[in-house]
């Protein structure tokens, strides 16, 4: 495993790529509502990001080895689609949530985070479901620290997803990310504290745990890409892209616009 640690030039570019990609989130926020398309999303942040911001879209023609290649800017995943869902012509209805994954590149570098929208008013399990995906994410980010292993957090993001009732998605986890989409270390979000690699300073990944309301199996699509909650219950995640420091981490996925760290994160 090649961990790449990042010096001051190449954290630099990370800030910026990290928070043009979560301005994206900002701007597209008032257009996620009911009676807009999946495809109509993909084709307004696919504009902000080539005319006004000048990035690139990462996902759009990325074709890891075995994939054809994804054939869009942006990944929309609504209700039970867990991850990967390719925006096209479904409309977005009162009561959906959906996961928007931007990843942009600025200058070489990678900027990659989602969050969850709720369009109109959803459901109790469906916005609890949203709310503790986000505090498994933060309950994850709060550990990194050099010294700290990826046991640690993928221990800390399991324990509270299960202790509310859900399930974590074990096939798909964060990664190393820099000039490269994905790089090592692969981020479980599942595992024993204590466990596996220790962190540090310079090493930048993502955090972005995926939590299903029912069991943790999962399925593809035929289109390559969609992955599907199994028993087609609910699925939810949040990311963000962190740096490890030399006292704790630093989130560089931030923007005007993100929500606030949750009550029970000291941050």
């Amino acid at each position: 495993m090649a961990i790449s640690i990042k010096n001051e030039q190449d954290i630099e570019k990370m800030r910026i790529a990290g928070k043009l990609a979560s301005e994206v989130l900002d701007f597209i926020t008032p257009y996620v509502k009911p009676g807009v398309t999946t495809g109509a999303l993909d084709k307004l942040c696919h504009d902000y990001m080539v005319n006004i911001q000048k990035t690139i879209p990462a996902p759009l023609n990325y074709a890891p080895h075995g994939h054809v290649p994804y054939p869009k800017s942006i990944c929309t995943s609504v209700n039970h689609q867990i991850c990967h869902g390719v925006p096209g012509e479904k409309i977005l209805k009162n009561g959906d949530i959906v996961n928007l994954d931007i990843t942009v590149i600025k200058d070489g570098y990678h900027g990659d985070t989602s969050r969850m929208f709720y369009l109109g008013e959803p459901s109790i399990q469906a916005r609890r479901l949203c709310e503790v995906t986000y505090e498994c994410m933060w309950l994850g980010i709060s550990i990194v620290k050099p010294g700290s292993t990826l046991g640690d957090i993928g221990y800390v993001i399991q324990t509270h997803a299960e202790k509310n009732g859900f399930s974590v998605v074990q096939e798909f986890c964060g990664h190393g990310i820099g000039k490269k989409f994905h790089e090592d270390p692969q981020v479980l979000h599942y595992g024993k504290s204590g466990t596996g690699l220790k962190l540090q300073t310079g090493m930048i990944f993502t955090i972005e745990p995926m939590i299903n309301a029912g069991k943790r199996f999962i399925k593809q699509l035929g289109d390559g890409w969609t992955v599907v909650t199994k028993d087609h219950s609910l699925s939810a995640q949040f990311e963000h892209t962190v740096l490890v420091t030399p006292t704790g981490y630093e989130v560089l996925t931030l923007s005007e616009g993100s929500p606030q760290s949750p009550s029970l994160i000291m941050a």
